[in-house]
């Protein structure tokens, strides 16, 4: 492979440092979806863990690295996920944790990250504004700065999902990953480019934040000046350029898609999942454009389940349970 920030060895030395909760989540074909979307699809679950999302698996790394070098304190900016890994990655290993959020922020993911017992900070703004305010606390007091994507621990740690799918996923070709920052799909993206080279990855946006789909695409930083999505967890409008680098070594293509909430319904009627939007977005690829999925064996990635209960029945209940 070309150049990349990842590297294959650390993430196979990641799994020996990250809670061993967070690894090996279920990851089984699920029949019942198959017949509303015309080919074969296997789940990776990665809400079955103390947090409901995959984020952990990068935190874990990172909160283990500061506990060594005697780092006490860190602050991430996040739409909710990241901040509560980080949370739970911070106390057990005694690190005091801040999180920087919008006060728009899914009030579920708000109110798990302080019963962690991080501390929270809300700012009237979106997730770059949180960003920037967290790397002010940062320079302040002089404490670590978890970047979500940029860090190649989270990166690194989300990666770890690609060994246990090329360890144990049968004769799959495709695997459908949701883009937001970054962090999962370059490095699932690298490990399966790296081990199973043959299998097409395809990373998916909603199309109310397209910033890192058209900077793949443009093979350039494209910026957004807004978002408009119910998928806080991937509406960035600022990519990194140094993750896109990585992206476009690992990303066979990336594509927008409209059918979040359908994807939502098809995961609670056929699935009995109960899923965030960003964690629908590998369902809803497949019902925007069914045919270039026909007779494929997919793979999805269901990475989170923190999601607002009264938002989830407005949607859901409302929802068409086949796209176009």
């Amino acid at each position: 492979m070309q150049e990349t920030r990842l590297d294959t060895a650390r993430i196979r030395a990641a799994r020996r440092v990250i809670d061993p909760v967070f690894l090996d989540t279920p990851l089984y074909r699920c029949e019942a979806l198959e017949p509303g979307l015309g080919c074969t699809v296997s789940i990776k679950l990665e809400t079955a863990n103390p947090v409901r999302s995959f984020k952990a698996r990068g935190t874990e790394v990172v909160a283990s690295l500061l506990a060594d070098k005697g780092s006490r304190a860190a602050v991430c900016a996040s739409a909710g996920n990241l901040g509560q890994a980080l949370a739970w990655s911070g106390r057990g290993r005694g690190l005091d944790v801040t999180v920087v959020a919008s006060r728009f922020a899914t009030r579920a993911k708000l109110d798990r990250i302080r019963a962690l017992d991080a501390g929270l900070e809300l700012v009237d703004g979106d997730h770059e504004m949180a960003r920037e305010r967290a790397a002010a606390i940062a320079r302040y007091d002089g404490i670590r700065l978890v970047e979500d994507s940029l860090d190649i621990e989270t990166c690194e740690g989300a990666a770890t999902i690609g060994l246990e799918l090329v360890d144990a996923a049968p004769s799959f070709d495709t695997v459908l990953i949701a883009l937001g920052g970054g962090a999962l799909a370059t490095g699932v993206g690298h490990v399966v480019k790296a081990l199973a080279p043959e299998v097409e990855v395809i990373c998916v946006q909603p199309l109310g934040a397209p910033a890192m789909t058209h900077s793949w695409r443009g093979r350039r930083v494209v910026t957004t000046d807004s978002t408009d999505t119910i998928a806080d967890g991937v509406a960035g409008r600022r990519p990194i350029p140094a993750v896109l680098d990585d992206l476009l070594l690992v990303a066979d293509d990336a594509v927008q898609e409209a059918s979040i909430i359908a994807g939502m319904r098809m995961f609670l009627d056929h699935a009995g999942l109960v899923v965030e939007p960003s964690a629908a977005l590998g369902i809803a690829a497949i019902l925007e454009d069914r045919d270039r999925f026909a007779g494929r064996h997919v793979v999805t990635i269901v990475c989170g389940s923190n999601v607002d209960v009264d938002a989830y029945h407005g949607w859901v209940g409302a929802a068409p349970i086949h796209g176009s």
